[in-house]
């Protein structure tokens, strides 16, 4: 759903630097070339940002369809890769939980999807138990939770956001903010990246990265707070500030997520990208956000 090169991995590479003794601390690293493939993931960052302008303001009755799709997606990755670490989440009632959960957001708002969640949650416990019973059913029924709330049910609020009175450019906020945020630090981290910012969870990450992160981000939102929504420009900052540090968190705990069950990439359906998840991560965070937010801000 967003289109740009990811920032954890497009944000400088940090390399050690050879020391002059073995039990000196590291303190720069080394910059390198951005490492994966640039013009496919323009292309795949293009038509993905093309299809979301495409349904939000062309056919805007295909928006829930194309987020359905896109949580479903991601749902499938999110399985698939907590099987290295040895749970066994049954997908099919997850995905019937994501169809339900959109429907009901969609019709009901807030109460339907709290209402689809915790129904989705019963079916996937009776689907599980109805195999086998234990503790390695509860580690299970734990990553199917886990996976209803972190996808379908974060993802959901991005139709909130649509349903609200400029509904369109509120999503394209939640949306354009996480973007800028890869694109800027992805730029400050390749030209100016040399101190690490979680060397233990994403050695790629610099604080030069997560600069230029925070000037793209903020710039979008005032841009897009003025001009289509017609608020004040320091909202838009404030909602600037908030999106850079929950996308960078998103992308920060997928990445510990990725360590831990020792994969590079959550899949490979999006070239130069990795997969869904890896374009969702930043955006999960965003749209709760900045439904919240603005709920606070312009009330």
């Amino acid at each position: 759903m967003t289109a740009g090169p990811s920032q954890e991995a497009a944000s400088t590479t940090l390399e050690a630097a050879p020391s002059a003794s073995t039990d000196a601390p590291v303190q720069h690293a080394k910059r390198r070339g951005p490492g994966r493939n640039l013009p496919a993931a323009i292309a795949v960052g293009v038509a993905l940002g093309g299809l979301l302008l495409g349904a939000v303001f062309v056919l805007p009755q295909a928006f829930p369809v194309v987020v359905a799709i896109a949580l479903c997606l991601g749902v499938l990755e999110l399985t698939r890769a907590l099987s290295h670490g040895g749970l066994r989440v049954p997908a099919v009632p997850l995905l019937v939980g994501v169809i339900g959960m959109v429907v009901s957001t969609v019709t009901h708002g807030v109460n339907g999807l709290v209402i689809a969640t915790a129904a989705a949650v019963c079916v996937l416990i009776l689907w599980r138990v109805s195999d086998s019973m234990g503790l390695t059913a509860l580690r299970d029924v734990t990553g199917g939770v886990f996976t209803l709330a972190w996808v379908p049910f974060l993802g959901c609020f991005i139709l909130l956001l649509f349903s609200r009175e400029e509904g369109p450019w509120l999503v394209l906020l939640a949306v354009l903010v996480p973007v800028a945020n890869d694109i800027g630090g992805y730029v400050a981290g390749v030209l100016f990246g040399s101190h690490p910012m979680a060397p233990s969870i994403s050695p790629k990450k610099s604080w030069e990265g997560f600069a230029g992160s925070l000037v793209a981000g903020v710039a979008a939102a005032i841009i897009v707070t003025v001009t289509a929504i017609d608020a004040p420009w320091w909202i838009g900052a404030v909602l600037g500030v908030v999106l850079v540090l929950v996308s960078t968190g998103g992308d920060l705990a997928e990445s510990l997520l990725k360590r831990d069950l020792r994969i590079k990439d959550m899949g490979h359906l999006l070239p130069g990208h990795g997969g869904m998840m890896d374009r969702l991560d930043s955006i999960l965070l965003a749209a709760p956000t900045t439904y919240i937010m603005l709920e606070i801000l312009l009330p």
